[in-house]
């Protein structure tokens, strides 16, 4: 062997391992950019974080800060609508490919597909009343029937959300006395302990949708009573913007 290329030192070793996670990581992240969905949800965390700062008031109103984070706040907010544009689509395929078994999952798929469906095809003309394009004295009303189509998908989605849990854990169960009998039997199931994995991962990330349908259906609630009665303190609805744009950032990261 060469003598030079035999004389790797510990540094040039570190180096070489190092830079395939480091390209493993940049090529993660080009691709979570380049998904539509991936940009959005880093929108949503820093309006959400911006809006957390404004309603803790740890900023006085007269200090130019605040407004200068006012106004990122609104823009960002314009911004994110823009990224609804035709993604109503998306819940006209999931609907239409949809398999369901019952009538029940009819309905709520109905109701979750067609409310969010509904919800995104209103914002399109939300962003253009508020960018200038028609005339802003629709945007109340628009802003109306998106909260409500949007509130009401939540509740489908959350009503089928819960019914996978269910089927997750009767799966879950089942494999757990599989394993458990074949242990007493001093049987190895390795591929029984992987399923078991894969269906925990699979239980956890169904948990996190159903929590970020709640706090997202928390800040629909509030623009439908426009921000009156319980439950609509601006701090909390910020708390709940940012937790649920971080769920689905993390979501958005795995399924990368």
């Amino acid at each position: 062997m060469d003598a030079k290329a035999s004389t790797v030192g510990p540094s040039q070793t570190a180096t070489a391992q190092s830079e395939p996670k480091g390209k493993d990581f940049l090529n993660h992240l080009e691709v979570y950019l380049a998904k539509r969905d991936g940009v959005d949800k880093l929108l949503k965390i820093s309006r959400y974080a911006t809006k957390i700062i404004l309603a803790s008031s740890v900023l006085p109103e007269t200090v130019p800060l605040t407004r200068q984070l006012k106004s990122f706040e609104s823009s960002v907010g314009l911004s994110r609508k823009a990224f609804r544009l035709g993604k109503f689509v998306q819940d006209v395929n999931a609907l239409r490919n949809s398999h369901l078994d019952s009538k029940e999952e009819i309905l709520l798929s109905v109701i979750a597909y067609g409310g969010e469906g509904l919800y995104y095809f209103v914002e399109q003309f939300i962003w253009l009343a508020k960018s200038g394009l028609i005339d802003a004295k629709h945007s109340r009303n628009l802003q109306k029937i998106s909260a409500w189509a949007e509130l009401i998908g939540y509740i489908g989605s959350i009503s089928l959300k819960l019914r996978d849990l269910k089927k997750i854990k009767e799966d879950e169960a089942c494999l757990n006395s599989s394993i458990e009998i074949a242990i007493s039997r001093g049987v190895g199931r390795t591929e029984e302990e992987e399923r078991r994995k894969k269906l925990r991962e699979k239980k956890l990330m169904k948990q996190l949708s159903v929590v970020q349908d709640i706090a997202d259906g928390l800040m629909a609630l509030a623009d439908i009573r426009d921000g009156k009665g319980r439950f609509t303190d601006p701090l909390l609805l910020s708390c709940a913007g940012l937790l649920s744009a971080l769920i689905s950032t993390h979501k958005n990261w795995v399924s990368c």
